[in-house]
């Protein structure tokens, strides 16, 4: 029997993974520890090759939600993590959530983290937030983490993968879906794993176009998610106001590319709230408040275009 199978992702990121994977090694609990190469061509393949106790996986270029999904129809353990091959796990934090898990019979064992900046310096400790609605907590009424911050049980997960409609942010569906399952949450009350900013490319801050789409499949989850709980007669009011505090500055997002679709996004914020207060401070706050959503919209478009390219020369 294995304990915990933890699934690693990765793509062209040779100048961590090495961290990443130690970081799953010396635990006292049978760890599993499944790598999933998704077309990378930067010798991650080849190295994987040399380490005897990693289960290697390798697909062409489709992307991190297939590549976990394909990590996970290979694991093996009776609970699973998910681990970004740019983070690390901290010593000691998957056997502790395993006992807890094991202790409390839980479906999920959740935790807070740490932020570290590019050499690793700690930047900060993020604690777990505590909440007794944990679907309000994964809508965003408060902090609820890093999903590689939690132990799932393998078997409570098995019908909900990584969806790839939501390819930019499937962790996202992943957690929200997961909560609305009702699993039996236990909560160990130390940090679990480091979480790296850093320069490289991410799949969460991507420009462009993939910027556009990100904020598409950022707003789809939300629809799905209150769409799904208002059928099963679950969506309170106060999951309501936990999506529109999320809901506020996705659509400030997508007012960057498309302003229609932003203040449709703005007109279902007070639909699901009608107290919603709009939560800026100073002089941007007066604007949404004063003259409307839109129009305070296209005077930051006006800044952006014509005043801030003025200061910088």
């Amino acid at each position: 029997m294995i304990d915990v199978s933890v699934i690693i992702p990765t793509f062209n990121r040779m100048w961590c993974l090495p961290k990443a994977v130690e970081s799953c090694r010396h635990t006292g609990c049978r760890t599993e520890i499944i790598v999933v190469d998704d077309g990378s061509t930067d010798g991650t393949w080849e190295w994987l090759q040399k380490q005897e106790d990693i289960v290697a996986l390798r697909q062409a270029n489709w992307g991190k939600d297939c590549a976990v999904n394909a990590g996970f129809a290979k694991a093996g353990g009776e609970y699973v993590r998910f681990l970004d091959s740019d983070d690390w796990l901290l010593a000691g934090a998957t056997d502790a959530q395993l006992t807890l898990a094991r202790k409390e019979n839980a479906d999920v064992v959740v935790s807070g983290f740490e932020v570290c900046d590019e050499a690793e310096n700690l930047i900060r400790r993020s604690p777990w937030s505590e909440c007794d609605d944990f679907i309000a907590q994964q809508l965003g009424e408060c902090d609820s983490s890093h999903y590689s911050a939690y132990l799932f049980r393998r078997s409570f997960i098995a019908n909900i993968p990584h969806r790839q409609e939501f390819a930019y942010r499937d962790d996202r569906m992943f957690v929200i879906e997961m909560a609305m399952a009702k699993p039996k949450v236990a909560v160990y009350d130390q940090p679990s794993f480091g979480h790296r900013h850093h320069s490289q490319n991410r799949l969460q801050f991507p420009n462009g176009l993939r910027a556009i789409q990100t904020n598409y499949q950022h707003l789809q989850i939300y629809r799905k998610a209150l769409t799904q709980l208002e059928e099963q007669g679950k969506l309170t009011l106060r999951r309501k106001k936990a999506a529109a505090r999320a809901l506020w500055p996705l659509a400030h997002w997508i007012a960057y590319s498309h302003l229609d679709e932003a203040c449709e996004v703005a007109d279902w914020i007070f639909k699901l709230d009608p107290a919603f207060q709009v939560p800026e401070a100073g002089m941007l706050g007066k604007l949404y408040r004063g003259i409307g959503f839109r129009n305070t919209e296209r005077v930051l478009a006006f800044r952006r275009k014509f005043v801030t390219p003025f200061r910088r020369s």
